[in-house]
């Protein structure tokens, strides 16, 4: 009874942390007693709690005693399985190093306990109310689609894609992809090859024998004398007009944008790769329920590009509907519903 008037004195205050490849989202809303709604989000240059993140999520939340920090789960090792039977967990991944809960009475998602136990160890100063799983997150977003279209639904983070097939609410197949992982294989595969590929071209680019010392001669004799060239007039000289910084100005960006445009292709690509490889998992492995897949459904929370919509539909032959998010707002979302239940 006192908790209940208690609330109706004191805002609400939800923090929701969302942590990336090289920075950290927060998004903070705060509920008020009359029903208004205010927000504010900031990114940090840290993926640790450092003295500038906590100080921005202090000034927050001693200003209510009903404040609630909300975490989205980083673990590598996490997943969800088609089951909520504690017996036929092992039949699909072994789970003894796992903390894991039913959704729903019908599927099960995991995470590492070590790595749930650095986090906690990691934000300790401010503690962890909520830890969400992607799986959680991505059956929210969808959930007007899961529990009636059989597809693949697909949360595209900065550096993960939680991939899972359901249909009309039960999950056949699930699959937790690290970027980071795959992009260093990758990085090895390809300088493997470079070096290969340089020393092939170095063989192949000059054979000596092959050399006409006449025609060389000849060439040499036909250019003309060297001292011609100061009698050229028509060769554009730097122009002054332009001031040279300026000149440097826009090279550079030209070259941000090129390597900008550069870095989202070879991401997507890696993407759809990781996607198409996930996929020819679920067809193979016989563990799993055998589905076609023909739709897919994609929460952008990362900002890809139509390449990656592009990809899958003319390499694959699927059905891509793409829609864009806000990771940060989706956990609050998740932390407000969970407070209601």
């Amino acid at each position: 009874m006192l908790d209940n008037f208690l609330a109706t004195l004191y805002n609400k205050v939800f923090v929701n942390i969302v942590v990336k490849r090289s920075s950290t989202d927060v998004y903070i809303e705060i509920c008020s007693t009359k029903g208004a709604i205010d927000h504010i989000k900031e990114s940090f240059d840290t993926t640790i709690l450092s003295h500038e993140l906590l100080e921005f999520i202090n000034s927050y939340t001693k200003e209510s005693p009903y404040f609630y920090i909300s975490f989205l789960d980083i673990s590598v090792e996490q997943g969800a399985l088609p089951t909520c039977d504690k017996n036929r967990l092992g039949f699909y991944r072994d789970v003894s190093a796992s903390e894991y809960k039913c959704h729903d009475k019908k599927w099960t998602y995991y995470t590492s306990k070590t790595d749930l136990y650095v986090i906690e160890k990691r934000y300790e100063k401010i503690g962890i109310d909520f830890m969400f799983s992607p799986y959680s997150l991505l059956n929210h977003f969808f959930e007007d689609k899961i529990s009636t279209v059989m597809a693949m639904y697909i949360l595209v983070q900065d550096s993960f894609i939680s991939l899972a097939v359901f249909d009309k609410g039960e999950l056949l197949y699930a699959e937790h992809l690290d970027m980071e992982t795959t992009s260093e294989d990758e990085d090895e595969i390809l300088s493997s090859m470079d070096e290969e590929d340089m020393d092939l071209d170095i063989e192949q680019s000059i054979n000596l024998e092959d050399v006409d010392v006449d025609d060389v001669v000849e060439d040499l004799d036909d250019f003309g004398d060297i001292e011609d060239l100061d009698s050229i007039e028509d060769i554009d000289e730097f122009s002054n007009d332009k001031d040279i910084e300026e000149e440097l100005a826009d090279a550079a960006e030209e070259l941000a944008v090129e390597e900008s445009h550069e870095s989202s292709f070879n991401e997507d690509y890696q993407r759809f790769s990781l996607i198409q490889t996930s996929l020819s998992h679920f067809y193979n492995n016989e563990k799993y329920e055998s589905a076609f897949v023909e739709t897919v459904y994609i929460a952008d929370g990362a900002g890809v590009s139509s390449d990656l919509k592009q990809y899958l539909e003319e390499e694959m032959f699927l059905n891509v509907y793409l829609r864009r998010t806000d990771i940060c707002i989706e956990v609050c979302e998740l932390a407000k519903r969970e407070l209601e239940s």
